[in-house]
């Protein structure tokens, strides 16, 4: 009897809300093992639904690590997003501590990631070009939002550029550093605010 109450009041998850929760679990398991030793069956287990309900959502395993990037990007840019009246030099240090504790807290999905995308991954090369968009349109309005700066560094060809180029940079120096190069977590982060306030002098 008691069984059946509780299966009574227990609150059925909305297709968003049950959406987010796989993206969640999944979020989680990229972040502890290598794309190839995560499994649908794991995620679904973890979830408390079928299988088969997870491909209702995500056909593929390789749609569902795509959502799961996805997601994760969005959070990124919440949690590095701009603080209004501060100055982008003042905010650098802070921004990027925020995203290199990130990237080390993922690092197998932020591995797997970058490889499926060198790797012509069409599913992921989606993600990562709106990601790469977003991150430059971010940064290019918090330089708009500067005086130092000002509306005109939108408009900036030069500057677009760089600042694609520096994210480019910025990836390439994270996925050295997770192979093990000998720099520390705060010597990365002044590298990356040296290239960027750099590319900011162009």
């Amino acid at each position: 009897m008691a069984g059946k109450q509780g299966e009574r009041t227990r609150r059925r998850l909305s297709t968003g809300e049950r959406r987010e929760q796989l993206l969640s679990v999944g979020a989680k398991l990229f972040s502890e093992s290598p794309y190839d030793d995560v499994w649908i069956e794991q995620v679904a287990e973890i979830a408390g639904v079928s299988r088969g309900l997870l491909y209702h959502y995500f056909p593929t395993k390789r749609d569902f690590f795509a959502a799961v990037v996805e997601r994760e990007s969005e959070r990124m840019l919440a949690m590095t997003a701009a603080v209004p009246g501060v100055p982008v030099r003042e905010q650098l240090s802070a921004g990027l501590d925020t995203y290199l504790e990130y990237v080390h807290a993922h690092a197998h999905g932020f591995r797997a990631f970058h490889r499926a995308d060198a790797a012509g991954d069409q599913a992921v090369r989606r993600v990562y070009q709106r990601a790469l968009a977003a991150q430059e349109r971010q940064i290019l309005a918090a330089l708009a939002a500067d005086p130092e700066f000002g509306p005109a560094a939108q408009a900036r060809p030069d500057l677009r550029l760089a600042v694609r180029g520096w994210l480019a940079f910025t990836t390439a120096v994270c996925l050295e550093w997770l192979r093990g190069a000998d720099l520390s977590r705060e010597q990365l982060r002044d590298l990356c605010a040296r290239a960027l306030l750099g590319v900011l002098a162009l």
